[in-house]
């Protein structure tokens, strides 16, 4: 038989497989890679055993973790753990990575415009209602503890805003799901890709409780005892689920033989589902996997990353080390080591009592007194090594104690301090770009989600400016652009202070104010938000509600003819209807002449009466 016969042969027997075939084949695929990965899965379990701080267990020749035992009885077995503040501090930074991000339009045309900016408040929206932050807070966690976490991206049927009954169920509009996944539930088919664009199938190992894959599948299964590795529990490095069940997810790329990919989720005992992929969440329209990487170190040749406590773990070996021998040459100093001639004394007496003060010692006559044998001072290479390794924590993870503990040297000039800060920052940037790019894919998919589950109109409320709510109908066919972009730098280079000393800076340079050398009212507001006092409302309540006014009569479109009130702040209307004007926010009001033409008057009555105004006061100063 020919090759390309065989080939073909090999591809129809694919898809004439039967269920426990199919079945077979899964789980033999799973026990595979799970076998290929397990140095790795060992190395992240004894790092977070490090981490937790259980800091006496190897990965032994057997290749488990196992905590190893004292040479001697009296050894000091004490833990000085400094890779916790480290990731800690790590983390504390990490959690400041927050990216302001935008769509950019697909094209020039305002309605590309208007579709990019609606789906910039979709994305922000999404963020805010399913608090992403914490989320992105769990896989930062994980990504620093073992050196990868990754995000999952789906679609649940069962969310959103109830729309009605249909056969006695309830029917929802559903909504997007994230979640945090550990790296100890995902399996790419080979450990030597670098991407998941890469993977041509993962699998996605879990417990899950029989009654929900009853609810989920419609399937029931005998429930047991399945092991959950990553939960911390002891030297094991995993906890127990009861009355669950090993689900498989075996996520295939599309191919030539199946266009549209293939996911199949089975359990020991059955098939629960297989079908396409049910994402169109890849470039230009394609189904891939529903999975974001995020990785804390990347590692050259490998899909999972390196965590730092990987790193730190031989240093914290050698410090815990050191702090023991010394803590057990104290020992020796203070309770100290008596020498005995044999048979002069009850040494089991001696043994149990010690050296107490005010014991009376009685000792064999004619033989040599108990006494207390010298010991010397510490020896001083023991608090040089000890100096030696803080500073390779240092060295390693680019955490200073500065950052750990606020202690620094009494007279250290602010430059100083700002240039270990800067220096701290630009180690971290490697990871904060995995996050950054990671939180950017993730909106990606969102938006695809979206275009795909969205087809009838649905409702989305939006913080607008001065905080008051902006509603936007839309449904997937105004989400014409993908194109995620970033808003901001990164966050780590500016802190919270510097942002404030560069508006104060700004203020104090006068590019905030106008021609006359004041800063508008609309600019003061923005200035106390960023300056963390947007909920100050006692001096400029009276301008907000001014500016909400006008923001309102904008939203109507000016269908109608609007006469401005008598009591209307004129200054800040004729600059927020001004600023309407000019914005792409009024293109389709300005197309239509008679919307036009009533907005436009409506802006010069309020000039008119401003000018009265400003008319009044010269003639009250005359």
């Amino acid at each position: 038989m020919k090759i390309g016969e065989q080939i073909k042969m090999r591809k129809r027997s694919e898809k004439d497989k039967t269920y426990e075939e199919i079945l077979n084949d899964v789980f033999s695929d799973f026990y595979k890679r799970q076998n290929e990965r397990r140095d790795l899965e060992k190395q992240w379990e004894l790092d977070l055993e490090y981490l937790h701080g259980n800091q006496y267990c190897e990965i032994t020749p057997r290749g488990e973790v196992e905590e190893e035992e004292k040479f001697f009885y009296w050894q000091n077995r004490n833990v000085f753990n400094h890779i916790a503040p480290i990731i800690d501090s790590r983390i504390a930074r990490l959690t400041r990575v927050r990216p302001v991000m935008s769509v950019r339009a697909a094209g020039a045309e305002e309605s590309d415009v208007k579709n990019a900016k609606l789906a910039t408040e979709l994305i922000n929206s999404t963020y805010q209602r399913l608090k992403l932050e914490d989320v992105v807070s769990k896989v930062t966690g994980w990504s620093e503890s073992c050196g990868t976490g990754f995000y999952f991206i789906g679609w649940n049927p069962d969310a959103g805003k109830l729309l009605g009954v249909v056969d006695g169920k309830n029917v929802y509009e559903g909504d997007i799901t994230v979640e945090a996944v550990s790296p100890f539930e995902i399996y790419p088919d080979s450990l030597c890709f670098e991407t998941v664009e890469e993977c041509e199938s993962i699998i996605r190992a879990r417990a899950m409780k029989t009654a929900d894959i009853e609810r989920v599948y419609g399937v029931k299964t005998d429930g047991a005892d399945v092991d959950v590795y990553g939960a911390y529990k002891g030297v094991s490095g995993k906890t127990v689920a009861h009355d669950s069940a090993l689900v498989i997810e075996k996520y295939e790329r599309p191919s030539a033989e199946f266009p549209n990919g293939r996911l199949i989720i089975a359990c020991e005992k059955a098939i629960l589902y297989i079908g396409d992929l049910p994402y169109i969440n890849g470039v230009e329209g394609r189904r891939t996997f529903p999975f974001v990487k995020q990785n804390s170190i990347d590692k050259s040749g490998c899909f999972f990353g390196i965590s730092m406590v990987e790193r730190l773990i031989p240093v914290q070996k050698a410090y815990n080390a050191v702090k023991n021998r010394k803590q057990e040459f104290l020992n020796r100093l203070t309770m100290g080591v008596v020498a005995v001639e044999d048979g002069s004394v009850d040494t089991d007496e001696l043994a149990e009592e010690g050296l107490s003060p005010g014991k009376i010692i009685v000792y064999r006559q004619g033989s040599t007194p108990p006494s207390v044998m010298g010991m010397g001072a510490i020896p001083s290479d023991l608090s040089r090594e000890e100096d030696r390794l803080l500073n390779e924590f240092i060295l390693l993870s680019g955490v200073s104690e500065f950052s750990r503990s606020a202690d620094f040297a009494a007279g250290t000039s602010g430059v100083a301090l700002q240039l270990l800060i800067e220096q701290e920052d630009a180690r971290l940037n490697s990871v904060t770009e995995n996050i950054r790019a990671a939180e950017k894919e993730s909106a990606k998919q969102i938006i695809r989600l979206f275009k795909q589950f969205a087809s009838d109109t649905r409702l989305m409320r939006t913080a607008g400016e001065n905080g008051k709510v902006e509603l936007y109908y839309f449904n997937s066919s105004d989400l014409g652009s993908d194109d995620v972009i970033f808003d901001t730098e990164s966050e780590l280079s500016f802190t919270p202070a510097q942002k404030k000393s560069a508006v104060y800076e700004l203020i104090g340079a006068g590019l905030l104010s106008d021609a006359t050398g004041k800063m508008s009212e609309r600019t003061k507001a923005k200035v106390l938000e960023i300056l963390g006092f947007g909920s100050i409302d006692n001096t400029l309540d009276i301008e907000n509600l001014h500016i909400n006014k006008a923001a309102e009569e904008n939203l109507s479109g000016f269908k109608n003819p609007i006469e401005p009130d008598e009591y209307d702040d004129h200054k800040l209307h004729v600059a927020e209807h001004t600023r309407f004007l000019l914005s792409s926010e009024s293109e389709a009001m300005r197309r239509d002449e008679n919307a036009k033409k009533n907005a436009v008057e409506h802006l010069r009555k309020h000039k008119l009466a401003l000018a009265t105004e400003e008319f009044a006061a010269e003639q009250n100063k005359q």
